[in-house]
């Protein structure tokens, strides 16, 4: 699969710069998924004839050349009277899209051959690690054709381009997302109780270890890869490009506008790296903690994310002595521990016994509290002693009225305070459950639940983020407005009604 950015006019030439820098759309993201109505040479021709002209209207000259992506949507009438478990049991039918195999060869988006489950909202594809969170509610529910359709579709990805990009569009194409292609392969086996089903996707799962963490790449060296003084590796989250965001333009354009050229480009590519850790965006990735434009997110080694290849590296060596292959499971399983033990060394502090991400440049850790810090518990990492000083932060600072804060900062950005994500509420719940803080991880999980219904009842909707704080607002902060469907959401209050929480594992 070969599709390059420089092929779409939706995101390259004059008339793409037009018209995402004109803002005559209210969300960026519009114009890059539209679709051209002809022939886009011709569509190049006639702009370039209408232009300077005293009557050209650039919107109406784009509109009457693309397919906007609100052309496509369909309105769906939902039963009045309704639960909120049974308006997501609806939900998984609206936001389920058919295979692709074949789209229009102008539109960006990447055909894949599945059916799948998109968030909703402006979020019109499959994105990455949304969908791990999604798996379990469509577990919960009984859609386990569904799961296995878009675990396939992520294989697929990784067969075509060599890794899983953040979604399945041709601007996506230089950045991941958080690695959860190993727990959602583990997930199926786990809800099946049936290890040997992830031999089918071992070579994918290496392949995708090898776009994160191999040192033989066409650079020389892997840009996700960092070197510590010791001469040992930990990973980062990195977007090579150096241009404003296709989707995102105007906004980058403005958040480096007092830049020179030099820092422009340097601050877009820390931006789209940000983009990469899916906390898009957070404190955690800003070197004053408060504005985008201190944005640093390639010189940070994430907890998480380094989390999340233990876990890979954990998985990988348990399918290969099922498959016999001894020497290769011993590799990934000293891989594995060594990472575990760098986990707990390079991100833990001692001094305020929690864990949290490191300067590789600086050589020191941030001082940004975050439920990045659940992720050693939930991949039982963490040593127990450490595991109780985070359950006791947690409790103490993190826990409000509708579950817990994604940080303790309130700097206005989505994810900071005072929002909350369903998929971190998982993560801090099911991470307290392996070390037995039952009680704490019941009470998140029943306020957040009860916000979810809070919100349900007064709006009939359910939502990408939460304020938790205040539970009588609407959470706040990012670069578009609250977004409704919503993927991740339902999929959580899908499996904690359930209470796959308790059961799963």
């Amino acid at each position: 699969m070969v599709l390059e950015k420089k092929d779409f006019i939706q995101l390259s030439g004059e008339l793409y710069t037009a018209v995402q820098s004109s803002g005559i759309f209210e969300d960026s993201k519009t114009f890059v998924d539209s679709i051209p109505k002809i022939d886009p040479n011709l569509i190049r021709e006639h702009y370039q004839t209408e232009k300077n002209k005293k009557s050209f209207d650039l919107k109406k000259f784009i509109i009457s050349n693309f397919i906007l992506p609100e052309e496509t949507e369909v309105a769906i009438d939902l039963p009045e009277k309704r639960t909120m478990r049974e308006h997501i049991q609806i939900l998984w039918q609206v936001l389920k899209r058919e295979a692709l195999s074949e789209v229009s060869k102008h539109s960006t988006l990447i055909p894949i051959p599945n059916p799948y489950i998109i968030p909703g909202g402006r979020f019109r594809e499959i994105y990455y690690w949304d969908s791990y969170f999604t798996l379990h509610g469509l577990l919960a529910d009984g859609e386990i054709e569904t799961v296995e359709n878009m675990i396939d579709n992520f294989s697929y990805l990784i067969e075509e381009t060599g890794f899983i990009p953040n979604g399945n569009r041709v601007y996506y194409l230089s950045r991941s997302q958080p690695p959860f292609f190993a727990p959602m392969i583990d997930l199926v086996c786990r809800f099946k109780n049936d290890y040997a089903r992830g031999l089918k996707y071992l070579h994918v799962l290496e392949k995708e270890y090898s776009f994160w963490c191999s040192h033989n790449t066409k650079e020389g060296s892997n840009i996700r890869i960092v070197k510590l003084p010791d001469g040992k590796f930990l990973n980062r989250y990195f977007d090579s490009e150096k241009l404003p965001r296709e989707e995102s333009y105007l906004e980058d354009i403005q958040t480096a506008q007092s830049f020179t050229a030099e820092e422009k480009t340097n601050l877009y590519q820390n931006i789209r790296s940000a983009c990469e850790s899916g906390w898009d965006f957070s404190s955690r990735w800003f070197r004053d903690e408060k504005s985008l434009s201190a944005c640093v997110a390639s010189d940070i080694l994430p907890v998480d994310l380094n989390s999340l290849l233990y876990f890979a590296e954990s998985l990988i060596s348990k399918l290969n002595n099922l498959m016999g292959d001894k020497n290769k499971s011993q590799i990934f399983s000293q891989s594995a521990k060594n990472r575990a033990e760098l986990i707990n060394k390079i991100f833990w502090d001692e001094k305020q016994n929690f864990y949290f991400d490191y300067n590789w440049k600086d050589q020191k850790r941030t001082k940004v509290y975050s439920l990045a810090a659940c992720y050693p518990l939930y991949f039982n990492i963490a040593e127990k002693e450490m595991a109780e000083s985070v359950k006791e932060k947690i409790e103490t600072d993190f826990l409000r009225d509708g579950g817990v804060l994604t940080t303790l900062n309130f700097v206005g950005q989505q994810w900071d305070a005072p929002n909350g994500w369903a998929p971190l509420q998982w993560i801090a719940i099911k991470g307290l459950r392996n070390y037995g803080f039952d009680d704490l991880a019941e009470e998140i999980k029943q306020r957040w639940i009860s916000l979810n219904e809070k919100v349900f009842k007064s709006t009939g909707k359910m939502f990408e983020k939460y304020n938790v704080e205040d539970i009588s607002l609407h959470a706040g902060g990012g670069e578009y407005p609250l977004q409704d469907g919503f993927g991740w959401t339902n999929g959580i209050a899908s499996a904690l009604l359930s209470n796959l929480d308790e059961e799963l594992y």
